[in-house]
């Protein structure tokens, strides 16, 4: 297999590694949106979350210790947390990674991820991933 993140997982590849354990990695990502944009990463290849058997939750623990030090030791008010699975949520990495980045009070830009696509009717949507449109 020809995975950067499982080469950095194994120490092939230099990466700046802020902390790690017997199931994660935690790196500053090379194209950051933010300073002390960070990545956690399984040590064992998993996809994305979508062929995930439990991974994402192997790395919680350590996605929650990283943004805890990064919203001590940069002085950040907030993090996003956030997994893109599949190229069109943006994943280029096909390894499950967490985004964790550090959000600033001084920021001009967004705080959240918004979309201006019409929506469906919350009552809809809930019967469809439930299943219950199927059921009637």
């Amino acid at each position: 297999m020809d995975c950067l993140f499982c080469s950095i997982a194994a120490g092939d590849i230099p990466a700046t590694i802020i902390d790690s354990d017997d199931a994660s990695v935690a790196f500053l990502d090379i194209e950051p949106f933010q300073d002390g944009h960070t990545l956690v990463i399984p040590r064992r290849h998993v996809t994305s979350v979508l062929d995930d058997d439990g991974e994402l939750g192997r790395i919680s623990p350590m996605v929650t210790k990283v943004a805890r030090r990064l919203v001590d030791s940069l002085g950040a008010s907030g993090v996003n947390v956030v997994s893109n699975a599949g190229e069109v949520a943006g994943q280029s990495v096909h390894h499950l990674h967490v985004h964790v980045i550090p959000r600033y009070d001084r920021e001009p830009g967004i705080n959240a991820i918004r979309s201006a696509m019409p929506r469906r009717p919350i009552e809809e949507v809930a019967a469809m991933v439930t299943g219950e449109s199927n059921r009637k």
